[in-house]
Parts: C-alpha cells; structure tokens; sequence
C-alpha cells in the first residue's frame, strides 16, 4: 500500500490503478494524514501555498496547494454525501479548515494566539515588525491589524477573535471607505476611492498572497449602489503612477498592506 502510495504521488502509478485507489479512498486518506500531522506541528491547517509538508522525504505532500483546492467550490467533490463526509473529517481536525477568510490571515492569528497561550492570561509579547515566525513577519501584521483602516474591513468575529487576545487599535475606527462624486476627504477622487474600496473587499477575500487578476472585475456595494471595478486594471495603472501619487492616496494603500505603494 505505502509503494502505491508513493507511486501514486510520484507519478508512476497507471490510470486504471490510480483510479482504484482513489475509489477505495485510499488518496484521500493519504491526504488526511498529511493534514492531521501538519496540524499537530503547526496549530493550524492555514499553510502558505506553496508549502511542503511531510514527516519523511519520500512522503512529502504539497500542503498549501491541496488546502487551497480543498476550500474551493466543489473541492471536497461534486457528490454531496461524499463532501459532507470529508467536511466532517477536515473540521475534525480543524474546525477553522474552512474560514470565512483568507488562510494568510488565520496563520497569523493562530500563531498570535498560541503566543498569547504563553503568556498565562498577561498582555500579548511585544512583537515588532521583522519579527519573523514560520517565515511569516508577525510583527508587521499585528501592526497592520492595529490599524483602523484594517480593522473596518475585518468581519465581526475577526474582530472578536483579536480583541479577546488583547489587540487594541491604534486610533478610533473610521467610517467604511465610501465614494462620492466629488474629491471628498483628503482629496481622494470618486474612482480612487471606488478602487480602493473594491481592493480591500478582494483582498480580505483572497487574501495577500494572491495577486488580482489584469482581467479581474469586483463588484463592490457603494453607498447602498453596486458598482463592477476593473480592479485588475485600476492596481496595474496606479502601481505604473505611484510616483505621481498624493500623500493622501499612498497612506490608503499602505494601510491596505500594499508594498509599492
């Protein structure tokens, strides 16, 4: 079964065999335990995308990918009772697996959270940017959450999940980024502000990781209005400008976590 296995992984093992295999479950299991022993490692299920994981060289599973395609629509398979099955085993595992948001955000958190654990109950470490756990600047992100332009595009039990490990924000949250028809404050102009608005809405969908698309539309709700941005356009053509940028409009975009900016 293991030289199967590995054959499978490898991609040695015939159709006719691989076929077999994964009807008796056998591909699916292999991942189950891949998943259960990078959890006990690591705390989470939210790899980074391209990470490997495996507890021998020859049983090495690319991690993040399978996580990726398993959060897609359909990624547990198109039979219903099937999916229901390995829904139940993945959140037995892990009952995040499937969160709401970016799995950038939830690695994050989780390693915030297992650091706070640390603390008996005290005020969370002092975690400066460049502060790197798992590869992950740790620091930076807890500055970026602290922020209230972040803060307002986080969901409710986000919010939740931070302010019981003690996260405070640095100033009063503001307003949702809305659009007028006219440069309203700090002279942000109607289509930036609609960008912009429709950046952070990708963005704590899809999380950083995942550049937007030159094709890519999102459509974003504006002022109780739906409004479809060529986002994939509007990040192109602003990152060719950012040297002509305002004051005003960097800030907005570094508070979204955009490097270039």
């Amino acid at each position: 079964m293991h030289q199967q296995r590995r054959a499978q992984r490898v991609g040695e093992l015939d159709a006719h065999r691989k076929e077999l295999l994964d009807q008796e479950g056998m591909a699916w299991e292999a991942k189950l335990a891949a998943l259960r022993s990078f959890r006990r490692a690591h705390g989470h299920l939210a790899p980074r995308q391209d990470a490997v994981w495996g507890e021998a060289e020859d049983d090495l599973v690319a991690i993040g990918q399978l996580m990726a395609n398993l959060r897609r629509t359909d990624g547990l398979g198109k039979d219903p009772e099937r999916a229901t099955a390995r829904g139940e085993q993945l959140a037995a595992i892990d009952q995040d697996w499937n969160c709401p948001w970016p799995l950038d955000w939830q690695r994050h958190y989780r390693i915030l959270a297992d650091l706070a654990d640390t603390e008996a109950g005290g005020p969370l470490p002092d975690i400066q940017a460049g502060v790197l756990f798992e590869g992950d600047d740790l620091g930076k992100w807890l500055a970026q959450q602290r922020r209230a332009h972040t803060w307002a595009q986080l969901s409710g039990e986000q919010q939740e999940r931070l302010d019981r490990l003690g996260v405070t924000l640095d100033e009063p949250a503001p307003a949702p980024v809305t659009a007028r028809t006219a440069k309203g404050a700090g002279g942000l102009s109607a289509p930036f502000r609609r960008g912009v608005a429709a950046l952070a809405q990708y963005l704590q969908r899809e999380g950083r990781e995942r550049p937007v698309p030159r094709k890519h539309e999102e459509p974003v709700d504006i002022d109780g209005r739906e409004h479809v941005v060529k986002l994939g356009v509007f990040v192109s053509n602003t990152k060719s400008r950012r040297d002509r940028l305002t004051p005003e409009q960097r800030q907005v975009l570094a508070e979204l976590g955009v490097e270039w900016a």
